[in-house]
């Protein structure tokens, strides 16, 4: 039996940040980073810690008037042939896959975790599994079904990379597949059948003229987007198709829900067209007016934008816990084959919370 992987949470949050991107821990095999994580805060006699899987949380129990939640995802994207990994230091750079998405991230709640036995709020800390594979193997979606009471807080915070600004609320997502149907003919004979595929042009107008403004929530301004993302139709070059589908995204601001994004889809912009929805996410709106977040952003001053994309945060708005996005990373390198972070966004997110929570 392999031997548990060891942190030293004694460090700083850089050389943290170095430790942890060491660990492999590609999506499905955060198994030996989860073990080395659980080590590290059962050792803190402040906090109580429990294990879901390759989750990991771990609690402050000093009766505040408020409970706040940091997460982060231990998972990363494969690793590149051959690959990124050591991790090195590069012109002000941790270089290496994870430093970005997000284990600069996990670093600061790290940190955090040992240096604040005393916080000012009770805090969360949230480390879990699969966030960047299928939505099925999710560790905080699995938290958020199975032990709801875990995640329970009047705010949250996800240290997903943001650019040096605080990202409040999320959009939400849904795809679609949109069907035409023909009938098939010889092509030499094209007047036998119907074509599917032309029929598409249709559906691509109709995707033109449902687009949708920008709108605001809370204060942010969210934009909203409506897209064919794939095209398929067609068995052969001699065969007129009687059979063919344009997969659609919507991006919408969390004003909607999800039911009301599915129902703009499938009743107005393509009604009377054979519409099937295979995935629907609900945004979150950012809850910047509830007490603990804007004590965060002004804590923090930092600028405060929409996120544009859909994240995680979504879950907690789910459970009625508000939440924003904030954490040490450039998106622009996350995945990336180079994938880097700046030394100095992780030390500067460490210390924003630290000056928050202490």
């Amino acid at each position: 039996m392999s031997s548990v992987p060891r942190l030293d949470l004694g460090q700083d949050v850089v050389a943290l940040t170095e430790s942890l991107c060491n660990i492999p821990s590609v999506s499905l095999a955060e198994g030996p980073l989860a073990d080395a994580l659980e080590a590290a805060l059962r050792a803190l006699p402040h906090l109580s810690v429990t294990r879901d899987g390759d989750a990991v949380v771990a609690r402050t129990e000093l009766g505040r008037a408020e409970r706040v939640v940091l997460a982060g995802h231990l998972d990363t994207v494969p690793l590149t042939d051959p690959p990124n990994l050591p991790v090195r230091r590069e012109g002000g750079y941790l270089v290496g896959r994870g430093t970005t998405d997000m284990k600069g991230g996990v670093a600061v709640q790290l940190c955090l975790a040992a240096t604040l036995p005393q916080p000012n709020r009770d805090i969360t800390f949230v480390f879990y599994d699969a966030e960047e594979i299928s939505d099925e193997h999710n560790g905080l979606a699995r938290l958020a079904r199975q032990h709801p009471e875990l995640l329970a807080a009047d705010f949250a915070v996800l240290l997903e990379p943001t650019d040096d600004a605080v990202e409040g609320g999320c959009n939400g997502n849904v795809t679609a597949l949109v069907h035409t149907r023909g009938r098939a003919a010889h092509s030499a004979r094209p007047w036998m059948g119907h074509n599917a595929i032309h029929d598409l042009a249709d559906v691509l107008a109709r995707i033109e003229r449902g687009q949708l403004p920008d709108a605001e929530v809370d204060g942010l301004v969210y934009r909203q987007s409506l897209n064919a993302v794939g095209i398929s139709g067609g068995i052969a070059h001699n065969v007129i198709p009687d059979h063919a589908v344009v997969t659609v995204n919507l991006r919408f601001a969390p004003r909607w829900d999800a039911d009301r994004a599915v129902s703009y889809l499938v009743d107005d912009v393509f009604a009377g067209l054979e519409v099937e929805i295979i995935d629907r996410s609900a945004g979150a709106r950012p809850g910047l007016q509830r007490p603990a977040a804007a004590d965060f952003v002004r804590a923090l001053g930092l600028p405060v934008r929409a996120k544009q994309g859909w994240t995680d945060v979504a879950r907690f708005s789910a459970l009625g816990v508000p939440a924003v996005n904030f954490g040490p990373g450039e998106s622009q390198f996350a995945h990336a084959d180079d994938e880097r972070c700046q030394i100095a966004q992780i030390v500067a997110a460490q210390e924003a919370l630290t000056g928050w929570l202490a």
